[in-house]
């Protein structure tokens, strides 16, 4: 098989101007770097004449074919999404000893093994679907139309379900494609140059041809490939035809990425045939097919390199030697061997790691660990720590390190004879030998200045200024902590938490309160010199909850009518972070802020913002300036919390711009987390809000934490994503971890890896927990190594994929173009996609899309991504709110951007009330609403309530105790709790959303064709985005366009 890279077009680094009628917005950009993120270097390409793709040797690996296509319109915007807050998770079980195993299966195998666990852990069976559709020259018109093409009779679900897999062969088959008329703005073969705006090249006057199979048009049906097992039971997936599309340009698209110049000339045309959505992957048939096969399964983590289910399936995760997929999910469980490999396909070899994910009551509490004063084994010379990857020789006096080879000698105390098969007799005893997750106790030459910690503190901070004490927050706020305080997070098993608290009231000054115990009321303390910072009380500040309670209730009460008649508007914001962290300097110990403020701080001090929102930037060179900070005054503050473990979450409640890039600067390099309400109203807002708020009080975290990664000779880590701060190479520092934040981890090669050892990473986090007991908590895994593409393929993890490119994008707008970034994500989702058609499918027509079976969703969830606030540059788009989604994803797990970038659909009027099973959703399109249905949608931030015109009367009466569709109120924020089987069904359903996610989601009940609709249609990403971007169909063809340029 042929190892290097193609010989076509011209290197990604160098973008082509008018790339795919991309007009300059699209093509022509400064020349970027192409390989994994925004800084490697490209895979060259040089160009070749066009002709039919050079035949493959094999087939290998699953794929998704699709016939030849019509050619699409090429521009292509993006969708825009509204945020809502930011909720944290449920409480960690406490750490358990563990139980001896004696009955378990071995917990890790040796390298070179691969022994099957209890059910299938492998990528479904090869399978190909071929599509096979003749139309011509016709085209795909309206792909950069505003207008939405007229919908058929809407269906309420996809494809019904058939049963899944049945043995290793399945088939998939399709209905004919139906040929819809579009309404967009077709353009005819013979368009005069004229029509074309300059600069652009006019329209190739000739389609893409499609066809394989005889003359009938607009049919569909799928082909063996040959060599390819045929599948028999497959679901009816949404396969794979997708075309290529022409490169013109399409004027009278609002939303064209930006440099596209408007025009208001419209090019005539004939109606054209488009392409059935039902013919093309669903991400909501792959979710519900891996749920029928793998649901409530045992995964079993023995094996190495073993893909798991999919982030949405719900399983049963066996720790036996490799840290759960809870913990750490990668792009591909199969590493390429070599660095040729890796840059020939370009997919970026990542993990996401969550180091302190919440464990479902049903899977063992990680186990901690003691070594006594010696502390934890590691080895001598890399300084990895004791786990199954290392083998264990010589009788078991010596052991060699699995990640550098190293041998070491077993300190006398640890000694155990081994086995027959070389395993220590006490292998199941010891969690860090049997298990690939577990925590060390760690001695005090991990702690600072080689003493204890003390306890953590919580440090609240509310914003007395007259919009804050107008809108009824701090009220809320006061009333709210008197019962939260009592549910602070507490160490395993301990009756109350150690962690201190401590209250500051602001405007222009601050004030401290001394809430000492022997005190009968509280003592203000104020400090108007914001200038140079100091805490004016040291004892007294910080004090126990229960030793304190009536003075901080007495307080509680006090605050909101000690500042009941201010009028002080200004604000300070740097100042108030600054009293916090030298409060918990001068107690030497960690914590937390807890800041709750309103607007924009203009009040001389340090860290004074003005307003800098300027949307003329968007679509411009200078539009990453705004998500750049004002100043460096606040990178410097967070580099100083982060150095004294000082981690910040701020609570925003503005009416206008706040500048959320400056003010997220702190939280975001802390570990913190950023809250923001909108116009907060406290009749609508005020639940939400409150949930948000006790979710991240009482969510698990660690404090003061430092992550390494660790890797075997051949590849290291070398980019780190995340909310965190580094302040070297290798380091990864946050004042406080929580269990809802990731960290996206990418790696490349420095050699070549070794096919029987695999790829070995193993994550080590050194923290503070509540208690303010120092520990090491360890993440072991081991993933394969190949030389074929094929291997690489099928053990990719879209979803993983999703998070790293979203992550990559984000953090590239700082210093790049938003068109270059886009150009970059298409470009590589076009490279990663040729090279497998290239490298790894059968020989077939150059007209066919061929997909891996594992990466069908690529192509729709880089859409997704695209069309995201972040990346769209419509000046539409409130500055503060894409900078503030930038700040939500950049901390995201694989749960969290899966969910965020392809929301969930489900058709309430669907639920069977008297089954526990919850409706499945449906795809993320108009199409799938009705007139006569309701649907919840959500994407893990924002929750939509929306109601079709002839919704089912006996469910609008069930729901809302309303007898008409006419008298439902959609100000409602909460469903009123009835006693009927429909209220209790759709209530059950909305909670379980909310629990599984760790935002808190405010209802926003719509009903169809009203005007406030509108905001919910920007999120149904299938379709054409309301402030531009392409639909999944338009996109689909263009990126097929440019695998067709890259293998001609």
């Amino acid at each position: 098989m042929s190892q290097q890279g193609y010989v076509t077009t011209p290197p990604y680094s160098q973008a082509q101007p008018g790339m795919g009628g991309y007009p300059t917005g699209f093509g022509s950009a400064a020349p970027q770097p192409h390989y994994g993120h925004y800084g490697g270097t490209g895979q060259p390409y040089s160009a070749a004449q066009t002709g039919l793709l050079k035949p493959a040797s094999s087939p290998h690996g699953p794929s998704v074919s699709a016939g030849h296509l019509p050619p699409a319109p090429s521009q292509f915007g993006q969708t825009s999404l509204q945020n809502g807050i930011y909720n944290p998770g449920t409480q960690m079980p406490s750490y358990a000893a563990p139980s001896p195993g004696s009955g378990q299966t071995p917990s890790f195998q040796s390298h070179g093994s691969h022994p099957q666990s209890i059910y299938q852990n492998t990528a479904p069976p090869v399978f190909t679907e071929q599509v096979t559709n003749q139309l011509g020259a016709m085209q795909i018109s309206g792909y950069g139309s505003s207008q939405v093409p007229p919908q058929s009779a809407p269906s309420l679900s996809g494809p019904p379900l058939r049963p899944s897999f049945q043995g290793s062969q399945a088939q998939q088959f399709l209905p004919p494609i139906s040929s819809s008329t579009s309404q967009g703005l077709p353009v005819a073969p013979g368009v005069p140059a004229t029509t074309v705006p300059p600069g652009m090249a006019a329209p190739s006057p000739v389609g893409m041809h499609v066809g394989l199979a005889g003359p009938n048009q607009g049919n569909v049906g799928y082909q063996q490939v040959p060599g390819q097992p045929s599948m028999t039971g497959y679901l009816p997936q949404q396969g794979g035809i997708y075309g290529g599309q022409q490169r013109g340009f399409q004027p009278n698209y609002p939303g064209a990425y930006p440099g596209a110049p408007a025009t208001g000339a419209q090019l005539a045309g004939p109606q054209q045939k488009k392409l059935d959505p039902d013919s093309i992957p669903s991400p909501i048939q792959v979710i519900e097919e891996d749920k029928l096969r793998r649901s409530r399964q045992l995964f079993v983590t023995n094996t190495k390199g073993q893909v798991p289910p999919l982030v949405t399936t719900n399983c049963v995760v066996q720790d036996q030697g490799n840290a759960s997929p809870r913990f750490i999910r990668c792009t591909t469980y199969c590493f390429p061997s070599t660095a040729d490999i890796a840059k020939q396909s370009q997919i970026p070899l990542a993990a996401v790691i969550k180091p302190f994910a919440i464990l479902p009551p049903n899977e063992a509490p990680l186990c901690v660990v003691s070594h006594g004063e010696t502390g934890p084994i590691r080895c001598n010379r890399c300084k990895a720590y004791m786990c199954p990857l290392m083998q264990f020789i010589e009788g078991g006096r010596k052991y060699q390190c699995g990640f550098c080879n190293c041998v070491n000698e077993v300190p006398p105390f640890y000694f155990q004879h081994l086995d027959h098969v070389g395993r220590r007799l006490d292998h199941y005893d010891k969690p860090e030998l049997s298990l690939g997750s577990y925590e060390f106790m760690a001695t005090l030459d991990y702690c600072k200045n080689s003493k204890p910690p003390n306890p953590p503190a919580f440090i609240f901070m509310i914003d007395v200024s007259y919009s804050n004490i107008k809108l009824g927050c701090v009220k809320l706020i006061c009333e709210e902590l008197k019962t939260l305080l009592d549910k602070l997070p507490r160490a395993d098993q301990a009756e109350t938490s150690a962690i201190r608290v401590g209250f500051v009231t602001y405007n222009k000054v601050l004030h401290f309160y001394n809430l000492k115990s022997s005190l009968a009321q509280p003592q203000m303390l104020v400090v108007s010199d914001t200038g140079e910072m100091f805490v004016p009380l040291l004892d007294g500040f910080l004090v126990n909850v229960q030793e304190s309670r009536p003075v901080i209730n007495n307080l509680l009460d006090q605050i909101p009518e000690m500042f009941a008649d201010t009028s002080e508007s200004e604000t300070v914001f740097a100042p108030v972070i600054q009293a916090g962290l030298e409060a918990m300097k001068a107690a030497e110990c960690s914590g937390k802020l807890f800041i709750f403020h309103s607007s924009l701080p203009t009040a001389e001090a340090p860290g004074k913002l003005k307003n800098r929102d300027d949307r003329k930037l968007v679509n411009t060179d200078k539009e990453k300036t705004l998500f750049q900070p004002q100043s460096h005054f606040y990178e410097t503050l967070a580099k100083d919390c982060v150095a004294n473990s000082c981690c910040v979450d701020v609570f925003l409640f503005p009416n206008q711009y706040v500048d959320v890039t400056t003010m997220g600067i702190v939280p975001m390099s802390t570990g913190g987390s950023l809250y923001k309400y909108n116009n907060f109203q406290i009749q609508t807002d005020a639940e939400h809000f409150l949930n948000n708020l006790r979710k991240d009080v009482q969510k698990p975290i660690g404090f003061d934490a430092i992550m390494r990664i660790r890797t075997n000779t051949g590849f290291r880590a070398t980019d780190f994503l995340g909310s965190m701060y580094m302040n070297n190479t290798t380091d990864v520092e946050v004042a406080a971890i929580d269990c809802d934040k990731a960290i996206t981890v990418e790696f490349k090669h420095d050699d070549k890896l070794n096919e029987e050892n695999g790829a070995l990473i193993q994550c080590a986090l050194l923290y503070t927990n509540v208690a303010g007991h120092r520990r090491l908590r360890i993440h072991n895994l081991a993933l394969n190594c190949s030389l074929q593409h094929a291997d690489l393929y099928k053990s990719c993890e879209t979803d993983a994929l999703i998070n790293f490119f979203a992550k990559s994008a984000y953090r590239a707008i700082l210093s790049q173009p938003l068109k270059t970034v886009r150009e970059i994500l298409v470009n590589q989702t076009a490279h990663i996609l040729a090279c497998y058609r290239k490298n790894c499918a059968s020989p077939s027509s150059a007209g066919q899309l061929i997909l891996p079976e594992a990466m069908k969703l690529l192509p729709v969830y880089m859409n997704c991504l695209l069309k995201s606030y972040v990346l769209l540059g419509s000046p539409d788009l409130p500055t503060d709110e894409r900078a503030f989604q930038r700040l939500l994803v950049t901390s995201m797990d694989v749960v969290g951007t899966q969910s965020f970038f392809y929301p969930r659909l489900v058709p309430i009027h669907k639920m069977d009330v008297n089954s526990e099973e919850f409706p499945a959703a449906v795809r993320c399109s108009e199409e799938r609403l009705a007139d006569g249905g309701i649907f919840l949608l959500e994407n893990g931030i924002n929750m939509f309530l929306w109601l079709g015109l002839n919704s089912q009367p006996e469910l609008i009466q069930g729901i809302f105790n309303v007898p008409t569709f006419a008298h439902i109120n959609t100000e409602l924020t909460t469903l009123p709790e009835l006693d009927n089987p429909y209220s209790k069904k759709i209530r059950l359903i909305i909670d379980n959303i909310r629990n599984q996610n760790p935002y808190s989601m405010k209802l926003i009940i719509l009903k169809q064709k009203e005007k406030s609709e509108g905001i919910f249609r920007q999120f149904l990403v299938e379709d054409k985005g309301m402030h531009g971007g392409a639909s999944y169909v338009d996109f689909l063809c263009y990126v097929h366009k440019e695998i067709r340029q890259l293998l001609t």
